[in-house]
């Protein structure tokens, strides 16, 4: 079953990776607050709240910049691709890597 999500909620996924990735560590809810131009710490605090009940991000209570994106695709779609790819031609392998990476699935572990 795949996991709804709002606009916004992704927009505070995207930027939420996108911080960590180029700073080597999450967000402040301030630091959120600023980049996704919202109105209060709190509104911060609802949307980190209701990604992490999804179970799309995961945070350690009490802990500064403990926020970290979890893999939400699909797992049976991922495995079932790595299964396809195993055993086709290399021309349709192609295929399937391009179709993972347009899906954004990781594909390589």
């Amino acid at each position: 079953m795949a996991i709804k999500l709002t606009k916004k909620q992704l927009a505070v996924l995207n930027f939420l990776e996108d911080f960590t990735e180029e700073n080597g560590y999450s967000p402040s809810y301030r630091e959120l607050q600023a980049g996704l131009g919202l109105s209060s710490v709190s509104a911060v605090a609802e949307h980190i709240d209701n990604l992490v009940s999804k179970g799309v991000l995961k945070k350690v209570p009490g802990a500064a910049r403990s926020l970290e994106v979890l893999d939400y695709k699909h797992e049976k779609t991922v495995e079932l691709f790595k299964i396809k790819m195993a055993e086709c031609s290399e021309e349709d392998r192609k295929v399937l890597e391009k179709a993972g990476d347009i899906l954004g699935l990781d594909l390589e572990n």
